[in-house]
């Protein structure tokens, strides 16, 4: 190419740059200021997340070549408090054996591995490779797990030259481990995704694994493959019992289509996860005459969350002395649509972080999930809502808005004999988002099908539901807005959604309407700075 040709297309490039690409870092149109993104490129899955030392890791799925889906590293990120996040150099690359997929990360107290000492332990990461050479060739087993480790407190990371530990030539979809000590038997156990089901291995020294047994065959939804798995002892709020609660993602199969995270409630004894004898015929997945999965078996699942756009979540792996939270993040998005929704030079985020918690209901144990308290530091300036009647829309946001498109909304409502209740995101363009309480059908819904960009896919336009609990009267709504998502938590976690949108303008004005008369008990919104202030 000449000089004068170069000089051409370098102008003409400027020339008809989109506006993202002149946007300083983090500042793009629809860049998430409440939520983890990475600084470019594509980003799914939360992976490792562990704690250690003062320090949160967050690993991810992460392709550092292009804005969609491809060739899988493990991105990093790191936080003192869950909210603010720093950038990492990517922690793990491909090799021989394949691109790295999902996985976890232990801190080796004892050195079970020898890959460090007991006076200074490693820290270790279990992944899945993919080789796409032998996926390609038609063989069923290219997928295995690996593991590297650290020695420097998660900065850099060495593979184990005996990669990989286990593998299953049988099986396809053989992924994502999650691995943590069992002190009952002294011994690691691994909860894998094993297509349609879950499997259990034991190692002493997370080298060499033990199958131990399988779980979900006949519990669950099945319309999809089954990934990222989480097995987790919770103890039940207000009682002197734990549980093992089994987190699985699916992927199709999700409540309002593609993907979203089921879990299970049961006993785990080392050996094999055993269901709860009130959630077995709840769970037990219906099939038709030739055996296969029916296509509407998503309503025999218990649902982490009802909203499309948290997927393949996982729980941290230790946590501060004295902190005994069952933390949580999930990738925000579904693969309906995932490669295709608006970006700039990133693609990708992750939900806000979440402490998990079991509580006992009228309809048996479930989880609830809501927002870690850290996220209140966030906070610069509230605006009260004063107890009210309401029928007509009453706006629950400042007279000026709230310009940035990033603000927090709290409130206590008592729908009296209201049927329908709708709770109104919009900007001065008339883009808007409409959450429904809806007691006439006996449900929440999010319509977002208004809500800016919506034409990429025609997935993203459906409306959103998840079932009423109880009579539904008396309602708590912590609501977060961010500037391409909405997270809705109901009654403390006891109904989630979570939801991308993309306003050509930030909202900045919330609005409160019902078909008759309720009674706003209080409320506040709050206006919230970025995670990356101060960048």
């Amino acid at each position: 190419m000449s000089r004068l040709a170069f000089i051409l297309v370098v102008v003409g490039a400027c020339a008809f740059s989109p506006a993202w690409a002149e946007a300083p870092l983090y500042g793009e149109q629809y860049r998430p200021q409440l939520h983890f993104s990475p600084p470019q490129q594509w980003m799914n899955d939360p992976n490792g997340l562990l704690y250690y030392r003062g320090t949160y890791h967050l690993f991810y799925q992460y392709n550092p070549y292009s804005t969609k889906w491809g060739p899988m590293h493990w991105g990093h990120a790191v936080s003192s408090d869950l909210v603010h996040w720093a950038n990492r150099p990517i922690a793990l690359f491909p090799d021989q054996h394949g691109a790295i997929f999902s996985g976890s990360a232990v801190v080796d107290a004892d050195d079970t591995s020898g890959f460090g000492t007991k006076g200074h332990p490693p820290l270790v990461a279990i992944f899945t490779y993919d080789d796409f050479l032998e996926a390609n060739l038609g063989k069923t087993g290219y997928q295995s797990q690996g593991l590297a480790y650290s020695l420097d407190a998660g900065r850099t990371w060495v593979k184990y030259a005996k990669n990989p530990v286990l593998r299953d030539p049988q099986v396809r979809n053989f992924r994502d481990p999650k691995v943590f000590w069992y002190a009952p038997r002294h011994d690691w156990i691994m909860t894998l995704a094993a297509g349609d089901h879950v499997s259990f291995y034991s190692s002493p020294d997370l080298k060499h694994w033990t199958h131990e047994s399988d779980f979900g065959r006949r519990y669950g939804a099945h319309f999809g493959v089954w990934e990222c798995p989480d097995l987790i002892e919770m103890p039940v709020a207000g009682e002197h019992i734990k549980k093992a609660v089994l987190l699985v993602s699916i992927n199709p199969g999700g409540p309002n289509g593609g993907s979203a995270t089921q879990y299970f409630i049961g006993t785990f004894d080392g050996h094999a996860f055993g269901l709860d004898q009130d959630l077995e015929v709840k769970l037990a997945h219906g099939r038709n005459a030739s055996g296969n999965p029916v296509r509407d078996d998503a309503g025999t699942a218990l649902w982490l969350d009802y909203g499309t756009d948290d997927y393949a979540g996982s729980t941290w792996s230790g946590g501060r002395p004295g902190d005994d939270r069952v933390l949580f993040v999930g990738w925000m998005n579904n693969w309906e649509y995932a490669n295709d929704v608006p970006a700039g030079r990133w693609r990708g985020q992750m939900t806000l972080p979440r402490q998990l918690r079991l509580v006992r209901t009228s309809a048996g144990l479930r989880v609830e999930s809501a927002p870690v308290s850290e996220l209140e530091s966030l906070r610069t300036r509230k605006f009260v809502v004063a107890a009210q009647a309401a029928q007509k829309p009453i706006r629950l946001t400042p007279p000026t808005g709230v310009k940035s498109g990033v603000m927090e909304l709290e409130l206590e409502l008592d729908l009296r004999d209201a049927r329908t209740m709708d709770l109104t995101l919009s900007n001065e363009l008339g883009e808007h988002t409409t959450f429904r309480i809806d007691r006439g059908r006996g449900r929440y819904s999010i319509d977002r099908s208004a809500s800016g960009a919506v034409m990429f896919n025609p997935a993203f336009r459906r409306v959103q539901t998840a079932p009423l609990t109880g009579n539904a009267k008396r309602i708590f709504v912590h609501m977060f807005v961010d500037r391409s998502s909405l997270e809705v938590f109901i009654n403390h976690g006891e109904t989630v959604f979570t939801t991308l949108e993309f306003p050509s303008k930030p909202y900045d004005t919330v609005t409160l309407s019902a078909d008759q008369p309720v009674r706003l008990e209080s409320g506040a919104a709050y206006a919230l700075e970025s995670i990356w202030t101060g960048r």
